[in-house]
């Protein structure tokens, strides 16, 4: 049996056990969708959403990325947003970075890597932003982490600066986003302190009135 044949047999497997453990399971999740979390987190294959924060299908509303970055140009990222606020309504929006994180350290780097350059420049100028700080790190790894950290706080503050955010509030949506990072080490999250859930909480410079 290869691969792919190994896929679809746990598939049924999976199924199969489902409904046996809950008879209605699947025509729940077909009638509808509540997730009350959007998590935007990083691709990497070693970080599954609902595992380790012990949810089930149809709980969370993921979106993920390299380096689990939130660009106002991303139209993908930004739609995932939308749908998640305005549609499904989510009480939560949690970016989740990770220690560890090679497209963290790969923007700490100057081998050009191709396409990709482009998308770690945002990490880059995260990096530059608070490159004294940095610097002042002697440990390359402890360095990497301490950016993977910082690159979480930037995409929480992305995510509070677009309009799809500051138009729930304005709209009296409770909407609380929060920065997160996991640790390959030992799988254990740690909450980064940050919980912004209005636009009182975010710099003038970013605040839209209408």
């Amino acid at each position: 049996m290869n691969l792919l044949d190994e896929c679809f047999a746990a598939n049924r497997l999976w199924a199969k056990d489902a409904v046996e453990n809950d008879p209605e399971f699947f025509k729940r999740l077909e009638a509808l969708q509540r997730p009350e979390i959007l998590w935007i987190g990083c691709s990497d294959s070693r970080l599954p959403p609902n595992e380790i924060i012990g949810r089930r299908s149809g709980e969370v509303f993921v979106h993920r990325n390299v380096a689990n970055l939130v660009e106002h140009t991303d139209v993908n990222c930004l739609s995932v947003l939308q749908y998640a606020i305005d549609v499904l309504q989510v009480k939560h929006v949690i970016v989740v970075g990770h220690y560890g994180c090679g497209g963290v350290r790969a923007a700490m780097q100057s081998q050009p890597l191709g396409l990709i350059d482009n998308w770690l420049r945002h990490i880059r100028d995260v990096h530059l932003w608070n490159r004294d700080e940095l610097n002042a790190i002697a440990d390359l790894e402890a360095r990497t982490d301490r950016l993977a950290e910082l690159n979480v706080e930037a995409q929480v503050a992305n995510v509070c600066h677009t309009t799809i955010v500051q138009d729930a509030w304005r709209r009296g949506q409770t909407v609380t986003v929060h920065g997160w990072i996991y640790s390959l080490h030992d799988g254990l999250l740690r909450d980064l302190g940050m919980v912004i859930e209005s636009p009182d909480q975010i710099p003038p410079e970013y605040r839209l009135f209408y």
